[in-house]
């Protein structure tokens, strides 16, 4: 645990009478690749939104770097400057160049200079294959496109963790490779993240564990290797066989 740079103890949310989350429990080491798989309204997405103060749990505790994190409105930008999200749905600012979506946040969150916040953006647009659209508008652009500029913008805070809600399930199929590969180059320079993903390839390959949900609960998890050849539990064969098939 002492590397645990996030820990989630005994997690819940609820909405109204209706359950999400329940007694959730798992950490996330520096330099690990967490996927989360599970079939759609298992709690993964939720689960990611309590981490980032998204969602505010009903119950439990996250913690990072040791620490309780705190839900209170002034703690959240600098807690999100060091946790990034890339969304599936992008959230690009539409009126703004590509550039200046990856500049706002280093400008207003991490208060750098312009210039500070033009080289960084540069160079993570370098990075992800997006530098030749620097001045293009988020219209002007592919879903793969997008989401990699999506993820240029989370690189440029510097985080220390990054967090991926089904990077890939807005994409169309030719373009899901495009994004993947970006985040196994971010795996391989041993970037920390928690990728929720019904990409089961993927997760097998990138991950150095896997989690599975199921109805709001962690029913497992492990090595990708063992979830994927030898799930301990029938709720996970069940899920993976049904996967496989379909």
């Amino acid at each position: 645990m002492a590397d645990a740079i996030l820990r989630v103890e005994h997690l819940g949310k609820s909405f109204g009478a209706h359950e999400v989350l329940r007694d959730i429990d798992f950490s996330v080491n520096k330099g690990e690749v967490i996927s989360i798989i599970g079939s759609s309204g298992s709690g993964k997405s939720t689960l990611l939104r309590c981490i980032n103060m998204l969602e505010e749990p009903s119950a439990g505790t996250i913690y990072f770097e040791g620490r309780p994190i705190s839900y209170a409105p002034k703690d959240r930008s600098a807690f999100r400057a060091r946790v990034g999200m890339v969304f599936q749905s992008f959230n690009l600012f539409n009126n703004m160049t590509v550039l200046k979506n990856c500049m706002v946040g280093v400008e207003v969150v991490r208060k750098g200079s312009k210039e500070e916040a033009e080289a960084r953006a540069k160079k993570y647009l370098r990075q992800v294959g997006m530098y030749a659209y620097q001045n293009a508008k988020p219209a002007q652009l592919s879903g793969g496109q997008k989401q990699r500029v999506a993820i240029a913008r989370a690189l440029c805070m510097k985080p220390d963790v990054i967090l991926f809600d089904e990077p890939t399930s807005a994409l169309d199929p030719e373009m899901v490779g495009e994004v993947l590969e970006v985040i196994k180059e971010l795996a391989n320079e041993g970037m920390t993240m928690v990728i929720v993903t019904h990409e089961m390839l993927f997760a097998r390959d990138i991950s150095t564990r896997v989690v599975f949900m199921d109805q709001g609960v962690i029913v497992e998890e492990g090595p990708p290797e063992q979830l994927f050849g030898h799930p301990k539990h029938q709720r996970t064969a069940d899920f993976l066989s049904r996967y496989r098939n379909g």
